[in-house]
């Protein structure tokens, strides 16, 4: 046995201080080629800076050697000292054969620098060297994966399928298929994808997204079946307790729903978006104090988050509580951007309380951005006809029309002011 290969066993063993002192004789009696492998294990041990050694120690004696500047390069890079990453990988030239690996490890570095565009540029340079070559293809689809480009990514996956290969660096290559597919909205064939996932590689992001996948094409029996099996055998994937409740939702289990969503809470006390959902189930259900409690706790735990408060508001302008309205959302209409919804919900509140005058600027200031909503030109149109304002009245009627014409009612009243 080599000295590298018993100080990877000492290491196996949990037993450093002794490899470390074998490696030292490896460093004097193995030979290159097993040392320049050493490294490449320690290296996925993590243990770098062991490998640095090793690596370093190689260089000098074989100083033209360009494979050893890029496995320098990737663990400068991981030492998060890029600059000195960049010495070694300017050193390797495009004649190299070791000229794709150096892309790629360039790529590495400029994505963790952030300059994607300089990333994507040595990605597909590397691709134009090596269009074959499976580390290169996969080096790309996850690039594009990764910044939400699901378009670009899918055909370098494809192109790794194509070459027989189904798993790289663990990932599971139809599991990403899958994913892309379902983000660009083409379900069938994501799911096509879904089910073509080893059973090993079956994480419960992706039975989630089966899941998913499955509720976006209406079968809904069978996303049921996905979700309250990923449940069960992960009841703290919180995430899928309020899409198995918009599934029982779509099949007219509103009770069974609501519990669904109150078992989530039992896992996740702290999710403001389950306390939302659950309180509108309750109100659909006619509980209104159970709904209300939902809806306060959910503000409680996100008192910034303008949906969370415009899902509150909504719920206390079906219930007529004007007043509590005007006092939830009273802080949101001084934020430096204020949602129309916000506005319009202020301005639904003012007019529930017979103030007019109080009214006008809110449905004024929301005018600009929802004039294409017709429910909001209906509320608009009623306020002016209640306020007395004839010009905002034959205008906002001209305009909800065009959205509406068959509202008989509000046609007539528009004729009645020609």
């Amino acid at each position: 046995m080599t000295y590298s290969a018993q100080v990877l066993k000492e290491i196996d063993d949990g037993h450093l201080k002794k490899a470390y002192q074998l490696l030292a004789k490896a460093l004097e009696s193995d030979d290159d080629e097993t040392l320049f492998n050493l490294a490449g294990e320690l290296t996925a041990l993590g243990l770098t800076d062991k490998a640095g050694e090793l690596y370093r120690l190689l260089l000098k004696r074989y100083p033209d050697e360009d494979q050893l500047k890029t496995a320098l390069a990737e663990i400068a890079i991981d030492d998060g000292d890029n600059d000195q990453a960049l010495q070694y990988l300017n050193q390797v030239k495009p004649s190299s054969p070791a000229y794709v690996q150096a892309l790629l490890v360039a790529a590495d570095l400029y994505q963790t620098e952030g300059e994607v565009e300089v990333c994507e540029s040595k990605l597909l340079e590397a691709y134009q060297q090596a269009p074959q070559e499976p580390a290169v293809l996969f080096a790309c689809a996850e690039y594009y994966y990764l910044v939400g480009n699901f378009e670009r990514a899918i055909p370098f996956y494809f192109a790794l399928i194509q070459l027989g290969i189904t798993n790289f660096s663990a990932v599971d290559l139809a599991g990403r298929l899958a994913m892309c597919y379902a983000q660009r909205g083409h379900y069938e064939q994501a799911l096509g994808y879904f089910k073509q996932v080893a059973p090993t590689a079956m994480t419960s992001d992706l039975r989630f997204q089966t899941g998913m996948t499955q509720l976006h094409l209406k079968q809904f029996e069978q996303a049921g079946k996905t979700l309250r099996q990923l449940i069960e055998d992960d009841p703290q994937y919180t995430s899928a307790y309020e899409q198995l409740a918009t599934v029982y939702q779509q099949e007219h289990k509103l009770d069974q729903a609501l519990k669904t969503l109150q078992e989530g809470l039992g896992m996740d006390e702290y999710n403001e978006q389950l306390f939302v959902h659950a309180g509108q189930l309750a109100s659909r259900l006619g509980n209104r104090k159970l709904a209300e409690s939902y809806f306060a706790q959910a503000h409680q735990l996100a008192p910034d988050n303008v949906t969370v408060a415009l899902a509150y508001s909504n719920y206390l302008l079906q219930a007529g509580q004007y007043q509590p309205n005007l006092e939830l959302l009273k802080p949101l209409v001084n934020a430096e951007e204020v949602d129309p919804q916000v506005e319009w919900n202020m301005a639904r509140s003012y007019y529930g309380l017979d103030k007019l005058k109080a009214a006008a600027p809110y449905f004024q200031a929301a005018a600009p951005l929802l004039k294409d909503d017709s429910q909001f030109l209906h509320d608009y149109a009623q306020w002016a006809r209640a306020a007395g304002d004839l010009t905002t009245l034959k205008s906002v009627l001209q305009r909800y029309l065009q959205l509406e014409p068959t509202d008989s009612e509000m046609a007539e009243l528009f004729d009645e002011l020609n």
